[in-house]
């Protein structure tokens, strides 16, 4: 029994925590269902948050169906209308395949791209209250019932029919809903650190860029306020202690890559490096009775291929679309959210698996540099090879079984004093074929019955007889 000091209790449709850009864009489809929608966050936006925040062309699309692209253009950052990559020796250029109109990709930083999201999303009819915290769920026996939270005010209660947890990799609601473990995970083989700096290559704004060397890896994005990201992805190492870390690692990074000092060479600083370490990229079980997790709550790639924001966007967007309609009957929004994340998991699971080798952080292999060659030659292999990151084409789409034999006779016809890295690199490619079909094979099966863990009886606060939602 509670005394006279429990909190009130709220009662909504849709609860989500978080209201970045997975937040956001599901706040918008729900209320655009004319659903009341209450978005938490512990920010206060504007705010930033760790992010390469690159779009490419369908993660802008993304943006311009929530509504918010007017805003975000109105930010100031440049249209990067041409994509460069460099590495083993081979300058590759390419151009962007429009996605519903957009032929270009946009880095916007997070200040404003957040806080433009939530704007529209409160246009659409959603609520938004900002530097709260959630600290429990609600339960009704089984089914997540609402949230607790706390703000200057006190603790709060509420009760909703849907929990939406868009609230990153360190996800309060996965925790207690017991979903963190991850259904399938694989670590990365790079650290990632970046800064920003101010550009002084203007006639280089409109270049989305990429330089490999060795097993090293870094970036150039021209964003808003004339600024420039660059962030470099060097092989992972232990942690080490000590001031100054990812200083000296982005620099030495940088230093190991001609093309990005000379990109940097009439820039300067602006900020301190960032960095994350010890990533894996991973599914989660994203669906239960009540709950669902979109964004990097439910799914994470590593960052070299930069598909995080449009992903957050597109599987936010589809929650509430998905969703909206079923949430008066319990039966039947299980099944919209069961379909919502298998319909996520089919879309995401190849180029998840082709990120992963990107992310090994190892030198790159003779059928690479064969690849880097031909797309150098052919604007037409550049672009395709450019449409998986924009996702308007599959990695298995693009490197086809007879693709595939002539990138191996063409670096075998390079190599041809020295073939046996050439083999070795068949070899590896090979095995990793088949453990990744392995691997999709075993994912799409029904989860186990253990998929998600036990949730401790503290949890469970049984929902009154009265409640709306029960």
């Amino acid at each position: 029994m509670r005394g006279s000091s429990s909190p009130a209790i709220e009662y909504t449709d849709v609860v989500v925590v978080g209201a970045r850009c997975a937040g956001s864009a599901a706040a918008i489809a729900f209320a655009r269902a004319g659903r009341d929608v209450l978005a938490l966050d512990s920010a206060r936006f504007p705010s930033d948050t760790l992010s390469t925040h690159l779009l490419w062309p369908a993660g802008l699309a993304e943006l311009h169906r929530t509504g918010a692209l007017d805003r975000v253009l109105r930010l100031g950052a440049p249209p990067l209308t041409t994509a460069f990559a460099e590495g083993g020796g081979y300058a590759v250029r390419s151009s962007f395949t429009p996605v519903d109109g957009v032929d270009y990709a946009m880095c916007v930083r997070r200040t404003g791209l957040d806080a433009a999201l939530a704007t529209t999303a409160v246009d659409a009819g959603a609520r938004i209250r900002e530097g709260v915290r959630v600290t429990d769920l609600l339960w009704s026996g089984d089914r997540c019932a609402g949230v607790r939270y706390t703000d200057k005010s006190g603790e709060h209660e509420v009760r909703a029919r849907l929990v939406v947890g868009a609230d990153g990799r360190r996800s309060t609601v996965a925790r207690l809903v017991g979903a963190t473990r991850p259904r399938l995970t694989a670590p990365s083989g790079r650290d990632c650190f970046f800064a920003y700096w101010h550009d002084g290559a203007p006639d280089q704004r409109h270049i989305a860029a990429q330089w490999r060397s060795g097993p090293e890896l870094g970036t150039a994005f021209p964003c808003d306020d004339g600024l420039l990201l660059s962030l470099v992805q060097p092989p992972a190492q232990p942690a080490e202690p000590g001031a100054g870390r990812a200083e000296r690692r982005y620099h030495e990074a940088i230093e190991r890559l001609p093309g990005l000092q000379l990109r940097l060479r009439d820039c300067r600083r602006a900020g301190r490096v960032r960095s994350a370490t010890g990533l894996a990229s991973y599914f989660r079980c994203s669906t239960g009775p009540g709950w669902a997790l979109p964004g990097d709550a439910g799914h994470f790639k590593d960052p070299v291929t930069a598909q995080g924001i449009r992903d957050a966007l597109r599987y936010g967007r589809l929650l509430g679309e998905l969703a909206a309609a079923a949430l008066d009957d319990t039966e039947q929004l299980d099944t919209a959210l069961a379909a919502w994340e298998q319909l996520r998991d089919r879309e995401c699971l190849s180029v998840y698996q082709w990120t992963n080798r990107l992310a090994r952080g190892t030198p790159m292999r003779p059928l690479e540099i064969e690849l880097y060659r031909r797309a150098a030659a052919e604007p037409a292999l550049a672009d395709a090879v450019t449409e998986i990151f924009s996702r308007t084409a599959a990695p298995e789409d693009v490197f086809t079984p007879a693709r595939a034999a002539a990138l191996a006779a063409g670096a075998l016809r390079a190599s041809w004093r020295a073939p046996w890295p050439v083999f070795a690199n068949l070899v590896g490619e090979c095995r990793d074929m088949v453990s990744e079909r392995r691997e999709a094979r075993a994912f799409t099966r029904p989860d186990p019955p253990d998929a998600i863990q036990s949730r401790p009886p503290r949890h469970i606060v049984a929902a009154s007889s009265g409640d709306r939602h029960a």
